[in-house]
């Protein structure tokens, strides 16, 4: 074993060596792993959907993941977020001996040195994709620019949610020009009224299509007033390699908005 490493939580860790054998139970951490040492991944949730041919077993979902089975792919570490999964799951891996390491991400800066370490604890040096993101974003990193646009951020209906404080997609935004109006909700995803949303002064919708898929017919039909931006929630929400294009696809996206017919 090696001497215990830190993950994002402040928990100590002790990992084989050298890990062999991962579990990701994030997508966006399975898909960091996969295309940067991809016979590591022994197990994924059934959302890991990047990269498209990924072939290891699937453990159910990020808040439902069969516990047992993941214990019998007998990993050497086991992937995990601090908002993506719940405590009861990792601590009962932990109890049947498997290493389990938590990331925290909740803001850009966050995500690329967090991934960073995590990859470390896998055995494995920053990948070109990983600097390609932070040179991608280099100039936006220290801190968000003016915002040009105040924005509402759903993220599912029936009912109404939007993004709140302290999420990851809120501050990929923000360095992007578009300020989260939700920004200083006590909730990471607060459930407002459409009755609500529709009267702030917010002067653009932003609608990614995950975890609720808002299309062109579905979405900005409830905002009639405001020009919609159409997102790919991927690249909104995901931090891993999607970061390398991240901001050029949403920079076009947003600049896209167009106001409902």
């Amino acid at each position: 074993m090696s001497p215990p490493v830190i993950d994002d939580t402040g928990a100590a860790v002790t990992l084989a060596a050298p890990v062999r054998r991962v579990v990701s139970l994030v997508p966006s951490l399975t898909e960091a792993v996969a295309l940067t040492a991809p016979d590591l991944l022994v197990g994924a949730t059934d959302w890991c959907s990047h990269p498209a041919d990924l072939d290891v077993v699937r453990v159910r979902g990020t808040k439902n993941p069969h516990v047992e089975r993941v214990i019998g792919l007998r990993p050497d570490l086991v992937l995990a977020n601090f908002e993506e999964n719940r405590p009861a799951d990792l601590d009962a891996l932990r109890a049947a001996g498997i290493p389990v390491w938590v990331t925290v991400i909740r803001t850009l800066p966050e995500a690329l040195d967090s991934l960073e370490r995590m990859l470390a604890a896998c055995g494995l040096a920053p990948p070109p994709w990983l600097e390609e993101a932070r040179t991608a974003w280099s100039d936006l990193l220290d801190a968000p620019p003016p915002p040009r646009w105040r924005a509402i951020v759903p993220v599912w209906r029936r009912p109404w949610m939007v993004l709140g404080h302290g999420t990851f997609a809120g501050d990929l935004l923000a360095r992007l020009g578009v300020a989260n109006l939700y920004a200083d909700d006590a909730e990471r995803y607060p459930k407002i009224p459409l009755a609500e949303l529709t009267g702030t002064d917010a002067d653009l919708v932003v609608l990614p299509d995950e975890p609720y898929a808002f299309t062109a017919t579905d979405g900005p039909e409830s905002f009639p007033d405001l020009p919609a931006a159409l997102v790919s929630g991927r690249h909104l929400t995901w931090y891993g390699p999607s970061l390398a294009e991240a901001r050029e696809v949403l920079t076009r996206e947003i600049s896209s908005a167009q106001r409902p017919n």
